[in-house]
């Protein structure tokens, strides 16, 4: 549910799965057949995996992380890793790139870049649940266009400021 002022997006365990059904939708129906997934850990994890079981194609997963601060509300410096990790062999082909939004643009942008760099990878294309309007990426899929650029509070983010004992507390151990 978007708030009045549009500052805000607030998204249920029940519409975020939803959301991402229709995600792989949009790509079946553009009919674009891909080799492999990528997901950009930790926003594109779910939707990589619902993705990778939807289609049957591998799922890869290559660690991104710029949003660590005040409990992943603010964005620092953007990390990439170095490796990609998959069952067996390499990303090759052509490749899926699946986050959970294209918000500033700039992970999406560098992932990118460094990924179409590689001559192994003969096509790339990239899909999200949102685009925010301040994005400098645009994705090849995408759910929905959010042109106020809120701030998507995803049903998972409970988990941010979560530690072992709050769980305990709230499950009444």
């Amino acid at each position: 549910m978007l708030t009045d002022d549009g500052k805000h997006l607030y998204v249920s365990w029940d519409e975020y799965h939803l959301l991402i059904e229709r995600l792989a939708l949009k790509v079946h129906a553009s009919g674009w057949a891909f080799d492999q997934i990528l997901c950009l850990a930790r926003g594109g994890l779910r939707p990589g995996d619902v993705l990778s079981r939807v289609f049957d194609k591998p799922l890869a997963i290559m660690s991104t992380s710029s949003y660590r601060a005040e409990a992943g509300t603010v964005q620092g410096r953007l990390d990439i890793a170095k490796t990609i990790t998959m069952p067996k062999g390499e990303l090759a082909g052509r490749v899926l790139l699946v986050d959970d939004l294209a918000d500033s643009g700039v992970t999406l942008k560098a992932v990118v870049e460094l990924l179409r760099a590689k001559p192994e990878i003969s096509e790339l294309r990239s899909a999200v649940i949102w685009t925010k309007s301040v994005s400098v990426f645009k994705p090849d899929y995408q759910v929905e266009y959010l042109e106020t650029s809120p701030w998507i509070h995803q049903p998972f983010e409970d988990y941010d400021a979560m530690r072992p004992d709050d769980l305990k507390r709230k499950l009444s151990y």
